[in-house]
């Protein structure tokens, strides 16, 4: 059900459309119905709803009516040609509830014509008018009503076709003609989208928990002459450049590694073999642009990258900017994420006799838990 016009949350758009977590709320409903039904009949604007549900296998949108009982009617007409035994109305602006709902309320229908979820009224209830109060209602066997409701199909149609107007949800027709409907448990983040702050709610319940990895990534490359000098994904102005298979960016090749470490996937050499051909003189943007794609597959996201470049010549202190911006373009997230910095071994080693240049990197990935 998607024909409301929200009036109550006060935003430019009706509140199934609202985006949350990344999508409209309508969206987050039917997908975690999708998982449950077999067919899913949205009612509401159709060309909206079109839009939000792009992708998602569903029979084509059905117009709302004038009131909720109106667009259920309407919705169950529609689904008639298929003869369901069953059927499930759902708020479209319910984006979440628990995995063994449909199970529950399927299982309820056994020993009843109708099922609901619902959740013990907790609170204290007072009737109040002008601002005072009345009086306080018990709140003994009170619930809270929630969606999906579950029913045996032929019997809500039937209830729908003959039942004057004004309930507020299609458990009140059964009752009202005399049919039993049972409460099986509901859920405290089985939230209606109804006013702002329940936005900020919904927010944390869709929103993944993100846990994170931590990877190092260390490379070395010496200098060689007639090769231009590759850092962090730019030219910099000196006399040799660094020798390997690719173009040698040891900024780069230790923040894959680095990558590839917190992702649990190997390393650059896995994915990137030395020994094919493909990866001669290859701009290392390339593998950079791979590793991000795995964090993305992976449903995660980049925390911070921090490199560090080992070196006598060039200084690198004056490029690290432009080093900066471009690992965080390829790497599609804010410069302020990225740090690269140097050092130097104080004259010591292959580094301090200039034949080579070290990179070393760390990374913090978050990924869902």
């Amino acid at each position: 059900m998607a024909a409301g016009s929200g009036s109550r949350f006060g935003a430019d758009r009706p509140k199934q459309y609202f985006v949350v977590a990344g999508k409209p709320v309508l969206r987050h409903a039917a997908e975690r119905l999708a998982a449950a039904v077999d067919l899913i009949q949205p009612v509401g604007d159709t060309e909206a709803i079109s839009a939000a549900l792009s992708g998602l296998p569903h029979l084509p949108p059905v117009a709302g009516g004038a009131t909720r009982q109106e667009s259920v009617r309407l919705g169950l007409e529609a689904l008639a040609p298929y003869a369901p035994d069953m059927v499930m109305v759902h708020d479209g602006c319910r984006p979440y509830f628990p995995a063994g709902t449909v199970a529950a309320l399927l299982a309820a229908l056994e020993r009843c014509d109708g099922a609901i979820p619902a959740v013990p009224v907790a609170d204290t209830l007072k009737r109040g008018n002008d601002g005072r109060i009345e009086t306080t209602v018990a709140r003994t066997g009170l619930f809270r009503a929630q969606t999906p409701q579950a029913f045996r199909f032929s019997l809500l149609l039937d209830l729908h076709r003959s039942a004057q107007d004004g309930a507020t949800d299609d458990a009140a027709i059964l009752e009202q003609a005399g049919h039993a409907v049972a409460l099986v448990p509901g859920h405290e983040d089985n939230i209606k989208m109804t006013f702002p702050d329940d936005a900020v709610r919904l927010e944390r319940v869709l929103s993944p928990v993100l846990l994170p990895r931590v990877g190092t990534g260390f490379d070395v490359h010496g200098l060689e002459a007639g090769r231009d000098l590759i850092l962090c994904g730019i030219k910099v102005p000196h006399d040799k450049g660094l020798a390997g298979h690719s173009d040698a960016d040891v900024g780069i090749h230790a923040l894959c590694d680095a990558i590839y470490g917190a992702l649990a996937e190997g390393d650059i050499g896995r994915h990137f073999p030395p020994s094919e051909a493909t990866w001669k003189d290859a701009d290392s943007a390339r593998f950079l642009a791979h590793a991000a794609e795995r964090i993305a597959a992976r449903g995660g996201m980049l925390g911070n990258a921090d490199v560090t470049l080992i070196c006598e010549r060039p200084k690198i202190t004056p490029h690290a900017p432009r080093m900066i911006g471009r690992l965080a373009e390829i790497l599609g997230v804010d410069a302020g994420r990225i740090s690269v910095k140097a050092t130097t071994t104080e004259r010591l080693g292959f580094t301090g006799r200039m034949e080579g240049i070290a990179a070393q990197a760390v990374v913090t990935v978050l990924l869902p838990g």
